[in-house]
């Protein structure tokens, strides 16, 4: 393999392709924020602007102007996104809605963890490109809000009742393992240092059973399994995405047992998740084998890959495991021949289980700038320090 011909490719792709597309098509120049639901063409489809995509595009552009180059506009369609979510993206005492109308009045109340999780993403990292204290201010508060939420994310807005069937997600604990090193600089050492243990905690040691060599989505609040719909779901994407965000931990504590714990999940779950059919990873599974709740259950969704194919990448890159090559190169091929659209930027999001476009869209409510050209980024840096 030619890691400096993908190195470029990848780079390519984001700088030439992705990242025009997001900067032509989605900055609301009257209003501030981004439009995110956007047609293959990137004509605007819809107005509404949800928090969470709101922050992961400031994020990107601010980590970008950061990490790459310091070019002018991806600072400026940064700040003016930060800006339009430091008006409207908060009650005032930031906790922060769910979604928008286009001019900044608020539609769906702040039920949402990962609008705060991103948007204090996106403050840390426009923190950093502009000095701005308020910024940093800003990511320091919400993320003391997510460790008020974390043992309730969702507050009064909880459909559970509880005390009957009490369960906890994969999901924040995983995200939270990302976000701490995201916003590294803004946090007390001490507090940082007790979240990430935990985290590390959560995910390698309560969601991993290693009687199944499995994460699993959902446990009792006491770390158990469920048999249930929820207890027995597995998400092969959030598996693998959360795996680099472990071995991303595992070099900053220096601890290559988790680094290898870490692929070998990997691993495990690329073996388990991929569609032996036709190709391409399931959306969500069942650790019994029984029917799945959700109906998209066989969908093949764009992050699912990306996230994916920088695991299997990071894996080889830190510990030189030709498995992870292999998985890296077999997603390499289904992503960049199924997702990437040949006649418009940007890529597609939804696939049907045969590998077919069942969604032309480039962006919606749950699709924005951030996991294509996250990916094609880590990739991008990932290949080039690959022998």
């Amino acid at each position: 393999m030619d890691f400096n011909k993908l190195a470029c490719k990848y780079r390519d792709e984001l700088l030439d392709n992705i990242l025009p597309f997001w900067l032509i098509h989605s900055q609301d120049k009257e209003c501030g924020g981004y439009f995110t639901c956007l047609e293959r063409d990137g004509s605007v489809f819809d107005t509404d602007k949800f928090i969470w995509l709101q922050g992961r595009e400031v994020w990107m552009f601010a980590m970008l102007y950061n990490q790459v180059e310091r070019r002018p506009e991806w600072l400026e369609c940064a700040v003016q996104g930060a800006e339009f979510l430091r008006k409207y993206g908060h009650d005032g005492n930031h906790n922060w809605y769910f979604s928008l109308t286009r001019e900044g009045r608020p539609l769906v109340a702040p039920y949402n963890i990962f609008s705060y999780t991103f948007a204090t993403m996106a403050f840390a990292q426009a923190a950093i490109a502009t000095g701005n204290d308020e910024y940093a201010q800003i990511a320091k508060r919400t993320f003391e809000r997510i460790l008020e939420k974390r043992n309730n994310p969702k507050g009064p807005w909880c459909k559970a009742v509880p005390g009957t069937r009490d369960l906890k997600g994969f999901a924040l604990p995983m995200i939270l393992c990302n976000m701490a090193l995201e916003a590294e600089g803004m946090i007390d050492k001490s507090v940082l240092d007790a979240m990430i243990e935990e985290c590390l905690h959560e995910v390698m040691e309560v969601f991993y059973r290693d009687d199944l060599g499995l994460i699993v989505e959902n446990v009792t609040a006491d770390g158990w399994l469920s048999d249930s719909f929820e207890g027995r779901q597995i998400t092969p994407g959030h598996s693998l995405e959360a795996m680099w965000f472990i071995m991303n931990l595992g070099v900053r504590l220096g601890d290559r047992a988790l680094i290898d714990k870490a692929v070998k999940i990997a691993l495990n779950t690329a073996e388990y998740g991929w569609d032996k059919e036709y190709g391409g990873l399931f959306y969500f599974m069942d650790r019994l084998g029984h029917p799945q709740q959700q109906l998209e259950w066989d969908q093949k969704l764009w992050w699912v890959h990306i996230e994916s194919m920088i695991t299997m990448i990071k894996g080889y890159q830190l510990t030189g495991s030709e498995a992870c090559l292999a998985w890296f190169e077999r997603l390499h091929e289904y992503t960049w021949s199924h997702f990437k659209d040949p006649e418009y930027p940007e890529w597609f999001g939804y696939l049907n289980r045969r590998g077919e476009v069942l969604l032309p869209l480039k962006g919606g409510k749950w699709k924005g700038c951030f996991h294509v050209p996250r990916g094609l980024y880590q990739c991008w840096k990932i290949l080039e320090q690959c022998k």
